[in-house]
């Protein structure tokens, strides 16, 4: 089988940090990238719902919270 190469720039820490949460599963970022795009491919677009957060993390913990309470 023939292979691609693709060369990428990430945030090294991002990169890092990425290599850890694959690494639980078993994968390196080559085998996770190939998922991805093999995922891309039988969804026709990106896998999963792109949009901006509506609020940042400290206010989404306090709606959270606020909801338990209720």
């Amino acid at each position: 089988m023939k292979t691609a190469t693709l060369n990428m720039r990430v945030d090294p820490s991002v990169k890092e940090e990425a290599e850890r949460v694959y690494a639980q599963f078993g994968m390196n970022l080559t085998d996770a990238v190939n998922v991805f795009l093999h995922k891309s491919i039988m969804e026709g677009g990106l896998p999963f719902e792109l949009r901006q957060p509506r609020f940042n993390a400290e206010t989404e913990a306090a709606m959270r919270e606020a909801r338990e309470i209720y």
